[in-house]
């Protein structure tokens, strides 16, 4: 019998053979679980992934209706609703078919579009009003503030124009929004608003992905969406079901790809309006011991352990891609997945922090599970891991040893900017840290990175332009305010943003607004701020003003998203260091045809400055000094620069670039024409592949529409 084939990430990773048993176990405790599940659907996850097909609210062929629930510690159960004066109506109660789970049939005219209902839940010891785990519209009264599900069965369903969509995501360059902050005005926006005044904007910006946050039922706003009640439901605060997949549908007409923020690491704690205790049990989802609630997010925890919560989350990630044609899903809260102690207070020095048998095998089962799963259901499919401990194999395939994850979000570069920020004086910026910190990953791992997201915003923190500018930007953003304070914060802003998004490996991610610079942070209303909605806002006249800097901020983030994107599959092209000197606080390296040269030094502008380069013709095409971009313009962007010949240097196809780079400024050059290497050489490519070469040669690639 032949010996059995290595997994990829062992083969990959020597270091990680002392964990071969974990990480082959954990591997072999998903094909089980995977043919536990699918034992009757001949071998299809996608088929066990029906649930919200099953339960819930249907209407039938013949217009007749169907309610179904699973509550298997519950005596009876009512629907209740405006239908039925909110009383327990015989007519509407359910009948126990077994196995937990409980049904109604009712004829066409029992219920009606617009119907608001509940189910009043009997167990033994006690009773409650209950919102259907399964519910697909949940709203709110504006005055009671109670919360309760809607019958959603318009006479004319909104039908996708789009029907597949293939993302362009090579590469990955994310606008992080949330639907009601989106807007100008100090309120909640909608869909329908977010699709007409702010997706245009991300068009124009260039971007080819949205991640929406937000969007499950969340009782109180203030959560950020994070402390879910109605999986199931797309929140009703914002609009319809319907204005939904038409925002959905103008996007991809757009040609951008729509990723969800999805909850599965935990549920709000609320009984009446969430699965707290939906059949008065404690455990029906969730743990039922010390493990129920989160220590630090007081919030419930799901127990993946569980089969019946398996077909729930499953089900829940099928459902959001099928009835929404989502492309895709960031998984938040994924670290406190992963352990039992969900990674509070551990510093993740070692490989033995990850196989120390504090991993949560139930969960890491349920991870890739969703993984096989929604790559089943659409294989075009995004999936993005919130997760900062760094777990090897994260965003590996399944096949390879992995969880299967595409990309996992690199947290550790926003804290890191935080802290050179907050801790450096700008002359102890040193190119080595820098260019270390943002490419120090696996190499078989795909990554999205970023400078900064909502978390970065919220209240008690600062978004990257106000710690480097702060109250200044109150009184000196005029165009004609040469204000030093600003000047600096302008500059490393741009180079921060600029240094990171070249050296991706996988994506890129923006919060809305951040690529302009939007000053302050983010509040919701809360009685603290006597609910106001002043900071829970987006005030985009700030980058329409033509007065104002903000332009220069958001014409930059402009120019280096076209840049990247402009260079197909940019993000797997080698980074290949050139230079880096700490003593001039000079970085440059490379990608393909592309040349990025950065000076971090506050002080010093260097003349001539030269670094080995490949030998050739060099323009430059992008510099962040320019006077569009709000700089000082001390870079002639129109001449050609060529590499000088060096006999030590000429055999190997380099020559010496030399430069004048302004301090605090970065350049970026385009190999024009790469010079004849040495006939007695062995010719090999300048370049270091032929879509590189070849996207050189088009600078940029038409969008939809052009």
């Amino acid at each position: 019998m032949g010996k059995k084939k290595q997994l990829a990430i062992l083969r990959n990773d020597p270091w990680l053979e002392p964990f071969a048993p974990a990480i082959e176990g954990r591997h072999q405790d998903v094909l089980r679980k995977l043919h536990e599940l699918t034992v009757n659907t001949d071998g299809s996850l996608s088929e066990f992934a029906n649930a919200y097909k099953y339960f819930g609210l249907h209407r039938e062929a013949d217009g007749s209706w169907i309610f179904r629930e699973f509550a298997p510690n519950a005596t009876n159960i009512w629907l209740i609703g405006t239908f039925s004066d909110w009383k327990d109506v015989d007519r509407y109660r359910l009948n126990n078919i077994g196995d937990g789970v409980w049904e109604l049939r009712l004829p066409a005219d029992a219920l009606h579009n617009g119907d608001l209902y509940k189910m009043l839940v009997t167990w033994d010891g006690g009773q409650g009003e209950r919102i259907p785990a399964y519910a697909t519209r949940v709203v709110q009264d504006p005055d009671t503030k109670i919360f309760s599900a809607e019958v959603y069965a318009p006479e004319h369903p909104y039908e996708f124009k789009i029907k597949k969509f293939t993302p362009d995501t090579k590469p990955l360059l994310i606008y992080e929004c949330h639907i009601g902050m989106a807007q100008q005005k100090e309120g909640v926006g909608t869909y329908r608003e977010f699709m007409e005044q702010t997706l245009p904007r991300i068009a124009k910006d260039g971007y080819n992905a949205i991640q929406i946050m937000a969007i499950q039922e969340h009782p109180y706003y203030g959560s950020f969406g994070y402390h879910v009640s109605s999986f199931y439901a797309a929140s009703s605060r914002f609009g319809t079901p319907d204005d939904l997949k038409e925002l959905i549908d103008r996007a991809h007409e757009m040609g951008i790809a729509v990723i969800m923020d999805i909850v599965h690491s935990h549920a709000v704690k609320n009984e009446v309006e969430g699965l707290g205790r939906l059949d008065g049990s404690y455990d029906l989802y969730f743990y039922g011991d010390n493990r129920r609630e989160h220590p630090a997010w007081d919030s419930l925890l799901f127990d993946y352990g569980k089969n019946s919560v398996l077909h729930f989350l499953l089900s829940n990630c099928k459902f959001w891609l099928e009835e929404y044609k989502f492309d895709g899903f960031r998984f938040d809260g994924v670290t406190s997945m992963l352990y039992y102690d969900h990674g509070l207070g551990k510093a993740f020095g070692s490989y033995d922090d990850y196989y120390d048998g504090g991993q949560d095998t139930n969960a890491l089962t349920y991870l890739s599970l969703a993984n096989i799963l929604i790559h089943d259901v659409n294989p075009r499919a995004v999936t993005i891991a919130e997760e900062m401990s760094g777990m090897p194999g994260l965003a590996m395939k399944f096949d390879d040893g992995g969880i299967g994850f595409d990309y996992r979000m690199a947290m550790g570069v926003p804290d890191y900017w935080i802290k050179m920020i907050k801790e450096k004086r700008d002359e102890d910026w040193h190119p080595t840290s820098i260019f270390w910190e943002l490419t120090n990953r696996r190499a078989d791992e795909k990554t999205i990175s970023y400078c900064e997201s909502h978390d970065q915003a919220l209240v008690g923190d600062k978004t990257l332009i106000f710690r480097l500018i702060d109250k200044e930007m109150y009184w000196h953003m005029m165009v004609d305010d040469n204000n030093g304070i600003v000047a600096r914060g302008m500059a490393l802003h741009k180079m921060i943003r600029l240094v990171t998004i070249a050296t991706i490996n996988g994506g890129y991610l923006d919060f809305m607004g951040n690529e302009f610079g939007h000053p302050e942070w983010i509040d919701f209303p809360r009685e603290g701020n006597g609910w106001s909605y002043k900071y829970a806002r987006r005030q985009w006249d700030l980058v329409d003003r033509e007065d104002l800097k903000y332009k220069y901020l958001n014409a930059f983030d402009n120019a280096m998203v076209e840049l990247v994107s402009g260079v197909y599959d940019f993000q797997a092209l080698p980074v290949d260091k050139l230079w880096e000197k700490d003593d001039d606080q000079v970085l440059a390296f490379r990608r393909g045809d592309l040349v990025f040269v950065f000076n971090w030094n506050p002080v010093k502008s260097f003349t001539d400055y030269g670094f080995l380069a490949p030998a050739g013709e060099y323009e430059v095409v992008m510099d962040s000094d320019a006077r569009c971009f709000g700089g000082f313009g001390n870079v002639e962007d129109r001449m050609h620069h060529f590499t000088q010949d060096d006999p030590l240097y000429s055999p190997s196809g380099k020559g010496w670039l030399k430069l004048y780079i302004p301090a605090r400024s970065a350049q970026v050059l385009r190999m024009v024409k790469a010079k004849p290497r040495h006939k007695n050489v062995k010719e090999k490519s300048a370049g270091t592949s032929k879509t590189a070469a070849k996207s050189a040669a088009k600078p940029g690639r038409k969008k939809k529409g052009e």
